[in-house]
Parts: C-alpha cells; structure tokens; sequence
C-alpha cells in the first residue's frame, strides 16, 4: 500500500514539474505577441524595442504577373435592340397598359389612344369609296354603249371620246377614294401602340389623359438579350485599336465580377470637343447585365506585359507618398514607392520602384509600425500539447 502511495507522489511530481517547464517559454512568447518589452538585460542595458508578432498568412511575396496593356475604354451598357415609341396621331391617351420592368412580347397592347375621330373618317372614307365604284360602274356601262354605237354608225367619234373622259375620270376618283380610306384605316391602327419586338419596357412617359401630339414619346422599349458596351477610347491611342480584338471590363453593379468582349465596330469619325471615338464591344458569353445605362471600364488587350503590383490593403499613402513595409530578416522597413497604374479588373497598382520580385510584404499593414522594428513570427503552441499529454498520463493509474 505504501509503495503505491509512492508511486502516485512521483508521477504527481513529475507531472508539476513539466508544467513549470512548459510555463516559461509560453509567458515569454505571450509577452512578445502583445507587444510587451523584452526583458532587459543584465549590467542595466537600455529598453528593447516593441517585437512585432506576425503570421505566415500577414506577409506575401512580391511576384511577377501578367498585365493586359492597352488603352482604357469607358462607356455604359447599352442595348441594341431598342425601340422609342411615340405617337404618329394626335389623340388623348385614354391607357397605359404596361408599366417599367413589364416583359412584353411582340404585337402586345401597350397604349391606347382615343380614336373616336379617326374612326367616323374611316366610316366616310368608306361611303366615298362605296360612291365612287358606283359611278365607275355606271361610266362604264356608258362607254360600252358608246363602243356598240360607234361600230354602227349611230354615234359620233366626239361622243365615244367623252364617254372615255367620264370613265377614266371616275377610275381616278374610286382610287382616291380608295387611298383615303386605307389613310383612316392606317391611322385607326395607330391609335393601337404595340410592342414591335419582345423585350421589357424600359421607360414610360405618357399616362390616361395626356394630349398626345404627333411625335410625343409614349414608351421605351429594350431587349436585354441584346446588351453590349458602348465605350469611348481616346483618339491619341485609337492606332491601338482594332475591330475584333479582345476587351476586358467591370460593370458598375456587378462587383467582383470580370466581363470579357470583342470590338465589333470603330467609329470613323472622334468628337470634336472630346476628342474621342466611340467603339463598340460585343459581350463574349456568359450572362449579360439586365439593366441598361450602368457604367463600364476597363481595357483594350492590344498585349501583355509583366508587372509587378500590390494590392491597395498593402500600400500607405500620406499625401503623394506612397510606402510599402517589406521584411528584412528580423526586421521591418518602410519603402518609399513609385507606383504605375492601376488594373481596374483587379484593383491591383502597379510597382515602378522601391520592391524587387521576391521581396516579402506585409499584407495590411497597421498604422504603429515603427521603421527597423523587430519581428517575431508565431509557431505553433507545441508546449501546451506536451503538457496535455503528462497530464493525461498522470491520470492514467486512476483509471486503473
């Protein structure tokens, strides 16, 4: 009994005595993650400096990457297919029948106009017509009798001239008439505005009881399955420029996301006070924005280059500096840089000078950096994991 007694005394002893081994070293390096002092030495030396503990996640490497160089292209998302509709009869508008964002399919109803006029002038466009075919029948009749008696002798020359003047004067008045009424009947129709294709009405302008004059805009209509980017390019680069090439571009609303295309056409002609061109850029696949008129940039693939570049996150900027912090063995410094342009698709600036490729950056740096600080880099809690394991075998007996 007394033996065993002793055995248990020693493992316990054991067992502290590896705890206040693992102890010392884990204070240490939690002092340093906090951003305490080092102790300091012996014989009064000064007091070290603030230890920056850092992560293997906060530093990257400063690689080269691809860069598609060319110029930059600005614009809007613009459909091809788009329809203004307006008014061709001046009536009152007696209803809208579709509202924004409302889908429509082709020949659907989209306003109606008062025709209570344009239908009374069909109506005597009609009589007319009705009237004049009978007094081309009856001019007819005339002229045939005309004939008969003129082969017989019984009529003279003069006459059968006049009834050929009476015919053909009533031919001309039955196609007039004829002419009118397809006029009413055409404007008829007109009071009827119906979408000319499928789409999705995009603007409304009109409402029951506007006063409708010839060229009053009623309605927008777009087709989204037709959007492509409608871009302007500087005429200094527009040598750089060619139908068919590659375009790589973000659209206002759709963050994060890349949009590739190809230009379809170059105008001839730049804008006299922009000094720009307008180019357009067909969408290469994938979805299409649904909405028209949002803004779009970014660049013209004319070729590539290697660049170096930092994401923005790793940049600091006090008025027209800008610095980066890069590791140096033990250390942190700051370097002052000379940045490039920036890729819109990315958001990533390019590095003139100051990094080199393979230099090691902080991701995001904090703004109490100090130039020269020392750095210390976290390792993985082996100490706690050895003190869990005597525990666990300190405890095994009383399992026993």
């Amino acid at each position: 009994m007394s033996g065993t007694r002793r055995g248990w005394a020693l493992v316990a002893a054991a067992a502290l005595t590896a705890l206040a081994a693992c102890s010392k070293p884990g204070s240490d390096s939690a002092g340093a993650a906090k951003g305490t002092p080092a102790s300091a030495p012996a014989a009064g030396s000064a007091k070290a400096a603030t230890v920056l503990l850092l992560a293997l996640e906060d530093v990257a490497t400063l690689q080269p990457a691809s860069r598609s160089q060319g110029p930059v292209i600005t614009g809007s998302i613009q459909p091809e297919k788009r329809a203004d509709l307006r008014a061709e009869v001046s009536a009152v508008v007696l209803q809208v029948h579709k509202e924004n964002g409302e889908p429509v399919r082709r020949g659907d109803l989209l306003v109606t106009l008062d025709a209570t006029t344009i239908r009374d002038n069909l109506a005597s466009a009609r009589e007319s017509e009705r009237a004049a075919a009978q007094a081309l029948e009856q001019a007819e009749r005339s002229l045939q009798r005309q004939r008969m008696l003129q082969a017989q002798g019984m009529t003279s020359q003069q006459g059968l001239e006049d009834a050929e003047m009476r015919r053909n004067s009533a031919q001309s008045e039955h196609l007039a008439a004829k002419a009118r009424v397809a006029s009413a009947a055409q404007q008829l129709a007109r009071t009827e505005v119906r979408a000319p294709f499928d789409g999705v009405v995009s603007e409304k302008r009109a409402s029951a009881g506007d006063t409708a004059q010839v060229g009053k805009e009623l309605l927008k209509v777009i087709d989204p399955r037709s959007m492509r980017f409608e871009g302007l390019v500087s005429a200094d680069r527009i040598h750089e420029v060619k139908v068919g090439q590659k375009v790589a571009f973000r659209v206002n609303g759709y963050p994060g996301v890349d949009f590739a295309g190809q230009i379809r056409r170059v105008d001839a002609a730049a804008n006299a006070t922009t000094r720009q061109l307008e180019v357009l850029v067909a969408f290469a696949g994938g979805e299409l924005p649904k909405v028209a008129g949002l803004y779009a940039e970014g660049r013209i693939e004319s070729g590539t280059v290697q660049v170096l570049a930092l994401p923005e996150s790793a940049i600091q900027r006090a008025g027209d500096v800008a610095s980066a912090w890069r590791i140096d063995g033990p250390r942190v410094k700051r370097v002052a840089l000379q940045l490039g342009e920036r890729d819109e698709r990315s958001g990533d600036v390019e590095i003139k000078a100051g990094l080199a490729a393979g230099d090691r950056y902080l991701r995001r740096p904090g703004a109490t950096l100090v130039d020269g600080q020392s750095v210390e880099w976290m390792k993985p809690a082996a100490p706690a994991a050895a003190a869990s394991a005597v525990v666990s075998a300190a405890s095994a007996p009383a399992a026993k």
